[in-house]
């Protein structure tokens, strides 16, 4: 027995002088393990538990990445009609409108290079009128020099003239489960900059109506995800973080019914988004077929003995579809081959923006019991 145990020690100490000297390879197991790695180094505070000093540490690395967006608009009240009782040749007297200048904070986004482009909702940026301003964490004022509006998604790229400023990281949000830590930075109510709430993913895919109270404007965004940390009016434009300090969403609306509801766009869009930014040379042209549509899901088409696809509601005059001769009612089935259906990826916004400006697509229709085909030619979104 004694013998064994000085083997053994004997074997411990070749492998200890082995290893000093480099005789033998060190084994790493980090290219075995299948895990995001964060894009900064981690510091452990003493005083945090580990969880905690990560969250830290993300948070203390974003912020200077996070900027606050002002508006400025000039808006006039409107002339008003004043009665006059002591001029009986002319009674009515007009009164001029009076002219006032809002400025103020109204959203928040994150810069994605560098050199000045910063991504924030369209909703944020939608008054065409006015000009805004982008305020980082340095508390520089920076004017915005032109703004890039993604027509299908609310969406929109800043660029203001800086340098050196300090990117976030995109991460892949088709990986995201439910449950997974999050963490919001914004400027809620356009006021309190910097503010931090965490939370996990509560829903995946969810579909919402959003929009802005600076703008009477809503639409309907598809597959978003939903969050339990807090999103207020404000927060609009910011990054959504996962617990490596990738950005995995852009904070976008709140849900006002209820409590701890916010939802976010996925981070795949922002990315599709910049790759399309810079392929087509900083424009938004994108392929535009001009129909407003509701799904009909398998389930309703069973129950309500028609067929799967997108019900047309309307056609914009002058779309390609209407050049097609698609008509309200119709009931469109596939668009060359692919079947449309209530699904991210067979979605009809989906199949279209797949496909370039000027090309020519088929699409199956069912009209008045019939199924026919038609074809046209992709136009721009206006």
């Amino acid at each position: 027995m004694k013998r064994l145990l000085y083997a053994l020690a004997i074997i411990v100490i070749l492998l200890a002088i082995g290893q000093s000297l480099n005789l033998i390879p060190k084994i790493s197991l980090e290219k075995y393990v299948n895990i995001p790695r964060p894009s900064f180094d981690l510091v452990q505070d003493p005083n945090l538990s580990a969880n905690e000093s990560a969250i830290v540490n993300i948070i203390e690395k974003a912020i200077p990445s996070v900027v606050t967006i002002g508006i400025n608009k000039t808006t006039n009240t409107g002339s008003r009609i004043q009665i006059d009782p002591f001029n009986p040749f002319n009674p009515f007297e007009t009164i001029p409108g009076e002219e006032t200048q809002i400025q103020q904070n109204i959203g928040s986004g994150f810069i994605i290079s560098s050199d000045g482009l910063i991504i924030t909702n369209r909703h944020v940026v939608g008054d065409t009128e006015a000009t805004y301003t982008v305020f980082t964490h340095d508390r520089k004022e920076h004017n915005v020099v032109s703004i890039f509006r993604d027509p299908l998604n609310d969406l929109a790229i800043l660029k203001i003239n800086a340098k050196n400023l300090k990117p976030l990281v995109i991460g892949d949000s088709n990986t995201l489960k439910l449950g997974q830590t999050t963490i919001a930075i914004g400027t809620p109510l356009g006021e309190f900059t910097n503010t931090v709430t965490t939370g996990i993913i509560s829903g995946l895919g969810r579909g919402i109506t959003a929009g802005s109270p600076f703008e009477g404007h809503v639409e309907k965004l598809d597959n978003v995800i939903q969050t339990d940390a807090a999103i207020s009016q404000g927060n609009s434009g910011g990054p959504l973080l996962n617990s490596v300090g990738q950005v995995i969403g852009i904070n976008t609306a709140l849900a006002t019914e209820g409590q701890n509801i916010g939802f976010a766009i996925p981070s795949n869009v922002i990315s599709e988004l910049v790759s399309d930014f810079q392929r087509r040379g900083s424009t938004f042209e994108r392929p535009f077929l001009g129909v407003r549509y509701s799904i009909i899901d398998e389930e309703t088409a069973e129950a309500e003995n028609l067929v799967q696809g997108a019900y047309v509601v309307s056609v914009i005059e002058g779309s390609s579809a209407d050049d097609a001769g698609i008509q309200e009612e119709d009931i469109i089935i596939t668009i060359d081959g692919q079947k449309i259906s209530d699904e991210n990826q067979g979605s009809l916004a989906k199949i279209i923006i797949d496909k370039e400006i000027g090309d020519q697509i088929t699409i199956q229709l069912y009209r008045s019991g019939q199924t026919i085909s038609v074809q046209t030619i992709l136009k721009a979104a206006s």
